[in-house]
């Protein structure tokens, strides 16, 4: 089978690629010539662990190719993936100007059937309005079917999540189109992974509600975090305690600055907004979106009062990116940590494994250090933002000895509280 994938960003690459170690033949698009020129050269865009080898392989296969000639892969393609951008604008709805010229691109070289999926997270009613949209445009009728097949992707770990998906979701009215999307997703029926049928609105919310109610999570553990600190109780406890109970579950139950990334605070802002379009109440998700955006704050006011003046200080921090084992700088809490220390006229020197060239584009005005121990030198307070896990063993005795002050900001509770007072540190961490 030959599909075309149009968008070559994070969820484009990893699906193109996923499919062609499948042994599909996949074809990826995109009209950023340069991007693609560098995917040519076998440079990749963005950080995701074994998703370069991936992607040398089966480009070297000749089952993986890029190209910036969407007629072509329209016209060989029987299934075409949108995998393009779809960024809020400024009242949380997303942006689908992207998708609308992807669709319209497609309707023009559409040369006989076509499955066209919606990879891309988009709001409720998106499936039907690129019918509406392919079928207006059309200069010769031809029939297509539409698909909605949302991703569930972990940024550090895609690929894993792609090859053995908990769930793989279509949504379609559109029956010969689910046919071929079923044996496109072949290899997963010899593993059983799950398959849920539904129409295309039920999959389009799946996606907005399965990341709900996974940051709704999130930021009930910062609340019970911070109560937790006001009675002098650890919060690993607790959390730890109502995890053991099946219907909760201990995934997701990490206190710390809030989630970040490209989906969590897009896809709760968007899920009020189509609440708000049907006229339908989001109250938990807008408490969700709040308690959010408070930890954040919440999180400088610990490093004052840790540190007292943070005038003309020393800061170090250790973690950028919104998690571990990726680049991705879209909503990180160290963002807006780190934006509002300067403001209080902190001097930062930061370091972080694999973020800090996509770091340096949004926060320029801050230093870079080498490593961990370079970014500690002369500082008075370290202040710990992404739990990568060469963080989670470092030399403390020599941290303690570089600092000017040995002070620690824990955001993560990566290390002990009683140890590091052993050592001699200042320590907060959250909820703890």
């Amino acid at each position: 089978m030959h599909i075309a994938v149009i968008g070559t960003g994070y969820v484009g690459l990893v699906t193109g690629a996923c499919f062609a170690e499948f042994g599909v033949d996949v074809t990826c698009v995109d009209v950023d010539s340069g991007k693609i020129e560098r995917l040519l050269a076998g440079v990749m865009p963005i950080y995701e662990p074994g998703l370069e080898r991936l992607v040398l392989k089966n480009a070297q296969a000749g089952r993986l190719r890029f190209t910036t000639d969407l007629r072509e892969a329209v016209e060989h393609a029987l299934v075409i993936f949108l995998a393009v951008g779809t960024p809020p604008k400024s009242d949380g709805s997303p942006d689908l100007s992207f998708v609308d010229a992807a669709a319209s691109s497609i309707a023009d070289y559409m040369n006989g059937y076509k499955v066209i999926v919606t990879k891309s997270t988009v709001p409720i009613g998106t499936g039907e309005h690129i019918r509406k949209l392919i079928s207006e445009r059309q200069s010769t009728r031809m029939h297509f079917g539409v698909v909605s097949n949302p991703e569930f992707l972990r940024e550090g770990a895609a690929i894993n999540d792609f090859m053995r998906p908990d769930r793989v979701v279509l949504g379609s009215r559109d029956e010969e189109a689910i046919a071929i999307m079923k044996d496109l997703y072949r290899p997963l029926y010899l593993i059983e992974a799950p398959f849920v049928i539904t129409s295309l609105e039920a999959a389009e919310l799946t996606k907005y509600a399965a990341n709900a109610f996974l940051a709704t999570k999130v930021s009930f553990i910062n609340e019970i975090a911070n109560l937790c600190e006001k009675i002098g109780c650890d919060v690993h406890d607790v959390a730890r305690a109502i995890g053991m109970d099946k219907r909760i579950g201990g995934k997701f139950l990490h206190p710390g600055p809030g989630f970040g990334g490209s989906c969590f605070p897009k896809d709760t802002r968007a899920l009020a907004s189509v609440a708000r379009q049907f006229n339908s109440d989001s109250l938990i998700v807008d408490a969700v979106i709040e308690v959010n955006q408070r930890q954040r704050r919440e999180m400088l006011t610990k490093i004052k009062k840790l540190v007292g003046n943070l005038d003309g200080a020393n800061v170090a921090v250790l973690g950028l990116a919104f998690k571990p084992e990726t680049d991705d700088m879209r909503e990180a809490p160290s963002v807006e940590i780190i934006r509002r220390m300067l403001e209080s006229g902190a001097k930062i020197r930061a370091y972080d494994p694999v973020a800090m060239a996509e770091a340096a584009k949004i926060l320029p005005d801050i230093e870079y250090a080498e490593d961990e121990y370079a970014a500690v030198k002369g500082a008075e307070v370290l202040v710990f933002v992404t739990e990568w896990n060469q963080f989670r063993a470092l030399d403390m005795a020599r941290i303690r000895d570089l600092m000017k002050v040995p002070r620690i900001a824990d955001l993560r509770n990566i290390y002990s509280p009683e140890d590091m007072r052993e050592l001699g540190f200042e320590y907060v961490g959250v909820g703890r």
